[in-house]
């Protein structure tokens, strides 16, 4: 398993619209994608307008490949994309402990 964490940032006025529309994508097409496992998103509230998406995957590659080159990101980015403020910075770890 890995998890994809995803920190993306919206303008603080889109704040409610981008986390009604991320929970939307993600429970009707990202969660439907091959090799998901789970998801969490988390608005900071530190920074208004600044997410946290934290996606378990059962391997690297069922996220950079099955996911992102298929139709479904493309669903995803118009579903998501507009609120960007800018690029999402995305990396990919492995789990190291968890209780």
């Amino acid at each position: 398993m890995i998890v994809e964490i995803a920190d993306i940032r919206t303008r603080p006025e889109d704040k409610a619209a981008f986390a009604e529309a991320i929970t939307r994508a993600a429970a009707t097409v990202l969660s439907k994608a091959g090799g998901y496992r789970r998801h969490t998103i988390l608005a900071c509230q530190e920074t208004p307008g600044r997410f946290i998406l934290h996606v378990e995957w059962e391997t690297l590659e069922a996220h950079t490949v099955g996911f992102r080159q298929s139709p479904a990101f493309a669903e995803w980015r118009a579903i998501i994309g507009p609120f960007f403020a800018q690029p999402p910075h995305v990396e990919h770890f492995d789990v190291v402990a968890s209780t």
